[in-house]
């Protein structure tokens, strides 16, 4: 048996209406001694008055009033709270009477002169009955809402375990987390806001909201899911037919909400980097971190709870999750079930992460093979050229210096001759030398010269499809490379196959000169009717002493270079009417760019 101070929670009262004033005093001295606080009321009209300003768990209700019937009444009280029990008090014995009480929603009926013991157990029984019923209806819901939890949670992890995630999957999925956050069989929170940090980490932006604009909408697709027992599957599919509405007020807040990661003491951040939630009532913070008043200003709200959102690696996010409208205490229990919502959006996050990282590496790939398939020839003559300046390089050290010995030795021999056989002799020699001059001269030279054949191109495909050739290269040495370009539909007027070759060579160099890594920028600008190339590495850089000779034909300072590269992009930017530029650059490594006049479009 409940001790009699359990039979009502909190400020609950019992209300005692009777005409006596004696009879209701007396009935609330009585209860208030079995520790029930009581009031009492004396007409229909002091009823009325006293019913709505305190929270009545039972009405003791006297069938003739002077300004009207308790029988009257018994609809009033049950429209105002169900659950709130009702005893009639009579001093007429007449069952039809007590049955058209019961049926009007009285839950006893008893008559005067009341007899405490019976009268308690009345009261005692009553109270109990509507106890057992209150809680009852409690844990049904409780029930109901960790079922629908489980399926909830079940539906998600099995969707993750069974494929990954496009990014529309991936909308998909958060969007009915918000709605299970937010929805009467979900955690019965007003509004939820996701904020995710973009591609960089650097920045935290809003991403999706659920609010207070379409909660109602929310709690019937939650309905209709738990009265169809739907799958998650199916569950997906009704959101998907739904369609949220993405102007309302909290997807505006949403998207105005934008944290740098650099701000580590900023609220959202200490929460995501500590991997903690933070549960802030009255504007402080559980944790003790400052609540900025910007957040509380764009939520219009000093109550809420932040769910930081990561995965083992790193950190991902966060949920802002509040009862706006309702204002209800956001309790401990609360912020658990809140963290479980929140780690099966990390997992989803997280495998969608994976698939777009996999997709990219694919179309990477996919790009490579391709450029490769295009470009066999033109790999092909890079590595003849590569061959052929190496064999250059060799004869130039090896023969041009006693060639030329033996070449002035004979012309000087022939001024001093007269003799005619020996001037044949020399004769011969000098023309054999210059035969070999030509031979390296020619070697040196073995670049076509024909003029370029310019047409409309356009620049960042040419570039792609350059450093594609050298994506291997790039990530066995762990080189990253970014392309800077503000215009990336820019078409210029040039010769795609020389450019190309331009664009090889100065890849290739950049690429020899980060053995251990680094970043390659390749920068294209236009202005004053001008294209402005540029290729920096942050390589080990030139000499300044080596710059004034970097492209002269076999020029090298590397062990295994030829020299070409540079003379053959020197001589192609020059055919285009261009000039090059080669510099040292301050924070380390080499810049190469070049200059081209033309028109673009």
């Amino acid at each position: 048996m409940l001790h009699d101070d359990a039979y009502l929670e909190g400020d609950e009262v019992v209300l005692a209406v009777d005409d006596f004033v004696q009879i209701a005093d007396i009935i609330k001295a009585y209860l208030q001694h079995r520790s029930l606080k009581t009031l009492t009321a004396g007409s229909v009209a002091e009823f009325r008055q006293k019913l709505p300003q305190a929270r009545v768990a039972l009405v003791l209700l006297d069938i003739n009033l002077p300004d009207g019937s308790g029988v009257d009444l018994i609809p009033e009280i049950k429209a105002a709270d169900p659950d709130t029990a009702v005893i009639m008090l009579s001093g007429v014995t007449d069952l039809q009477t007590a049955l058209k009480c019961i049926r009007h929603g009285a839950d006893d009926y008893m008559t005067k002169p009341v007899q405490f013991e019976p009268f308690w157990e009345t009261v005692r029984k009553v109270l109990e009955k509507r106890r057992l019923k209150i809680s009852n209806r409690r844990y049904q819901q409780q029930i109901e809402q960790a079922n629908f939890r489980l399926r909830l949670m079940h539906g998600l992890t099995m969707r993750m375990n069974t494929a990954y995630l496009s990014m529309t999957a991936l909308d998909e999925i958060l969007r009915a987390i918000l709605v299970g956050i937010t929805a009467k069989e979900g955690l019965q929170f007003n509004r939820a806001f996701l904020a995710l940090f973009d591609d960089s980490g650097q920045t935290l932006e809003g991403r999706l909201a659920i609010g207070p604009g379409c909660r109602e909408d929310a709690g019937r697709i939650w309905q209709e899911i738990s009265s169809k027992e739907l799958d998650f599957h199916d569950m997906i599919e009704a959101i998907r037919q739904h369609g949220f509405q993405e102007d309302g007020e909290v997807n505006r807040i949403v998207r105005a909400l934008r944290v740098s990661a650099a701000e580590t003491g900023h609220l959202l951040i200490n929460a995501v980097t500590a991997r903690r939630s933070v549960n802030i009532r009255d504007g402080q913070s559980s944790c003790g971190c400052p609540v900025p008043t910007e957040l509380m200003g764009l939520l219009e709200e000093d109550c809420f709870v932040v769910v930081p959102l990561y995965s083992q690696s790193r950190s991902l996010g966060v949920i802002i999750a509040d009862n706006f409208v309702t204002r209800r205490l956001i309790d401990e229990e609360l912020i658990s079930s809140l963290e479980s919502f929140a780690s099966q959006a990390s997992l989803a996050i997280e495998h969608c992460q994976l698939y777009m990282r996999m997709e990219r590496k694919i179309h990477e790939l996919e790009e490579v093979t391709e450029e490769l398939e295009k470009n066999k020839d033109l790999l092909v003559e890079a590595e003849r050229y590569a061959a052929v300046g190496q064999v250059a390089a060799q004869l130039a050290h090896n023969i041009r210096n006693p060639v030329t010995a033996i070449g002035g030795t004979a012309r000087l021999l022939s001024h001093k001759i007269t003799d005619p056989q020996q001037l044949s002799f020399l004769s011969m020699m000098i023309t054999g030398v210059e035969k070999i001059e030509q031979s390296l001269e020619d070697l040196l030279n073995f670049v076509d010269k024909s003029p370029p054949v310019k047409e409309m191109t356009p620049v960042y495909p040419l570039i792609v499809r350059s450093l594609m050739l050298f994506y291997s290269a790039m990530q066995k040495q762990r080189i990253e490379y970014e392309i800077v370009m503000s215009d990336r539909q820019l078409k210029f007027e040039l010769d795609p196959q020389q450019l190309k070759r331009v664009f090889i060579h100065l890849i290739r160099n950049a690429v020899e000169a980060m053995e251990r890594g680094g970043k390659l920028i390749v920068e294209i600008l236009f202005f004053n009717g001008q294209l402005r190339a540029a290729v920096r590495d942050s390589g080990i850089g030139i000499v300044e002493a080596d710059i004034r000779r970097a492209s002269d034909p076999f020029y090298t300072t590397k062990t295994a270079g030829t020299g070409i590269g540079l003379a053959l992009v020197s001589r192609i930017i020059s055919q285009h009417g261009g000039a090059l530029s080669i510099r040292r650059r301050e924070s380390g490594g080499t810049e190469v760019s070049f200059t081209l006049p033309g028109s673009c479009s």
